[in-house]
């Protein structure tokens, strides 16, 4: 929620404007936030005495049932846009398809939205409800560490768009965030080191208490969801609680004075110089926390060459990577993407690279001075010191899959039927320009020369057609990211 005040002046040729607005959100810790016990969430939509949720197919087919129990005990009318979100289906597309939700709904220009699942989810869905009548109010429930550590601390929220991440966006906060650590019980153990590497990004720039708990705890919070499963310690869960909160808070501190990112210059960019462009690189892109650790382990390496980092700092950051399966290279990660990366990046930090680097280990330096020699040089010795460790410093799991996806239940019928149209509409694997659309039954890079679903002019019939023997799972309304409307609501 947000309040404007403002000043006109009269000037010699016209007038000028300032204009302030305060940006006020909250974070609630809430353990079981769908328990019919907690009616703090149902509270929220008491005035409105319905809900319309947005939530991806892993969340909803795990809890989809508690969920349509808690609204039904608070005697409130639930409507459900599932979809399958993954980073190649973080389109417009999948964006539309839950604005036609919210109109289908009726959504008040002030009613909430309700966002349910990890960072993806809350990005897209949270792009929707920025673009809906420029500002649509949304209401945050995180599920996976990326969610709750990462996402749901920044206002930010976007699509991909041309093989870069979050091209697309806004700025819109959501007017509450519950955050519910007990959704990592179920989290697979991939997803869980995926979001412990937002942890080693802040800590290691920032908070270096929280750093060392990582070091101490890595492998027993991995393997019990921060503490979370059933027969994990108080003493791990204690930790991972003082962890979670504290990196939290760090997160906060850091961008609640700069949540327009006015202030380039940003310490939890660390690891987000080249992962934007690197992380889709891949034809099964890397998952993000595998992306950034790749691009934080060799900021690493490039600060301990200019000796702003420790030997013993920059081997006790490489080994915790390694400890918690995280990728530190990648063959795909060279030259040739640093340099691109490099030139996307300068556009995006205004002509300077803000390269974030820990200085010492707890703290951080932004690195402007760096030529392209010896950013290939810090490459090169990286590549040889990751032949030391573990799979030359790739990671366990470092691709993203169903888990990420939620295309458990595509079969290889659909998958060639939705290449097969694509191919026809002369949109296969395409390039860097944004023209993609869809590989591997995901959808790429969106909608091409058209909108709401528009494939050519075609609306999706290429598509429908091919699927007209198969299966009815996949496409509606030329939408290419699945299921299109309400569980139990007149679109199915």
């Amino acid at each position: 929620m947000s309040d404007l005040t403002a000043s006109v002046l009269e000037t010699k040729n016209g007038f000028h404007v300032d204009g302030y607005e305060k940006i006020s959100y909250d974070f609630t810790f809430l353990d079981g936030v769908f328990d019919t016990k907690n009616r703090q969430l149902a509270e929220c939509y008491h005035k409105w005495g319905r809900v319309l949720a947005v939530t991806d197919m892993n969340v909803y087919n795990m809890y989809g049932e508690q969920i349509e129990k808690y609204f039904e005990h608070y005697d409130l009318e639930l409507k459900v846009h599932k979809t399958k979100i993954g980073e190649k289906a973080k389109t417009i597309p999948t964006f539309l398809s839950i604005v036609d939700s919210m109109t289908e709904f009726g959504i008040y220009r002030k009613e909430p939205v309700l966002v349910v699942g990890g960072g993806l989810v809350t990005d897209v869905a949270g792009f929707a409800c920025a673009a809906y009548r420029r500002n649509t109010n949304f209401i945050r429930v995180p599920t996976t560490v990326i969610g709750l550590i990462d996402a749901s601390v920044s206002i930010k929220v976007a699509v991909n768009y041309g093989n870069y991440k979050n091209r697309l966006g806004a700025y819109h906060a959501p007017m509450h965030t519950f955050l519910d650590f007990t959704f990592l019980r179920s989290l697979p153990k991939a997803q869980i080191r995926n979001g412990f590497a937002e942890l080693i990004k802040i800590s290691s720039c920032s908070h270096l208490p929280t750093f060392d708990l990582l070091d101490k705890y890595c492998e027993k919070l991995i393997d019990t969801g921060f503490g979370r499963t059933d027969g994990a310690s108080d003493e791990v869960r204690d930790a991972a609680d003082k962890i979670n909160r504290e990196g939290i808070h760090e997160m906060l501190k850091l961008e609640t004075p700069n949540l327009h990112e006015i202030g380039l210059d940003r310490v939890i960019a660390y690891g987000h110089t080249w992962s934007p462009l690197h992380e889709l690189v891949p034809k099964t892109p890397l998952r993000h926390g595998h992306a950034i650790s790749i691009d934080m382990a060799y900021s690493a390496t490039l600060a301990n060459s200019r000796k702003l980092l420790s030997d013993e700092e920059h081997q006790r950051i490489l080994t915790l990577f390694s400890r918690a399966g995280l990728s530190m290279d990648h063959h795909q990660f060279d030259e040739d993407i640093l340099d691109k990366g490099t030139q996307a990046i300068l556009k995006t930090r205004d002509g300077k690279l803000r390269a974030a680097v820990p200085n010492p280990l707890g703290s951080c330096t932004f690195l402007n001075d760096v030529d392209h020699a010896e950013l290939s040089a810090a490459l090169r010795r990286h590549k040889e010191i990751m032949k030391g460790y573990p799979r030359n410093g790739e990671g366990l799991e470092a691709f993203v899959d169903a888990s990420d996806t939620g295309y458990t239940d595509n079969n290889q019928t659909e998958i060639e039927a939705l290449e097969a149209a694509a191919e026809e509409a002369g949109n296969l694997n395409g390039s860097m320009d944004g023209t993609n659309v869809v590989h591997g039954g995901h959808v790429m890079n969106g909608h091409v020369n058209g909108v709401n679903g528009h494939v050519n002019g075609l609306k999706g019939h290429l598509i429908e057609e091919k699927l007209a023997n198969g299966s009815t799972k996949g496409l509606t309304n030329g939408l290419t990211n699945g299921v299109n409307g309400f569980t139990n609501g007149a679109k199915a």
